[in-house]
């Protein structure tokens, strides 16, 4: 692919499709969480761009280079129960990809949220939740970030 530096990003208004790529977490061993995210952000993503996928414009790559939830218990400890917060990151970059695969835009994104979001830390379901809340709130940034014509 090209070589668009981070932040270039045209203003585009309809993307031709919506791909999510997590092979740089897998090839770090990201494993099951890696295949969760790819799932739920494709669909975040899908729902937060609606008004803007179809049609022959250039593509939306999402390719996702950092997953961290963070161990939670409790609300953070701390004096007081302040500081301390536990924060689940999810970083990546947008790829603005023309037919031929040249890169024709980036931009980079680190989105964190609480550990907490996820619900109660002791609920087998917790990561899962966590997983599908940053990527919610990573596709919902990016919709607001890109910019339109």
């Amino acid at each position: 692919m090209g070589t668009a530096k981070a932040d270039d990003f045209p203003a585009t208004t309809v993307f031709s499709d919506i791909r999510v790529d997590v092979r740089p977490l897998l090839a770090k061993g990201g494993g099951l969480p890696a295949e969760a995210l790819a799932a739920d952000l494709t669909a975040a993503l899908r729902k937060s761009f609606a008004g803007r996928i179809g049609g022959r414009g250039p593509g939306l790559v999402v390719v996702i280079t950092g997953l961290s939830l963070r161990d939670y218990v409790g609300n953070g400890g701390g004096r007081f129960g302040l500081g301390g917060m536990q924060n689940d990151y999810l970083e990546g970059d947008a790829l603005l990809v023309g037919r031929r695969g040249d890169v024709l835009g980036r931009h980079h994104q680190l989105t964190a949220t609480p550990s907490s979001y996820g619900g109660a830390w002791y609920d087998p379901a917790n990561e899962s939740r966590r997983v599908a809340v940053i990527a919610d709130i990573y596709a919902q940034w990016l919709a607001r970030d890109l910019p339109q014509d």
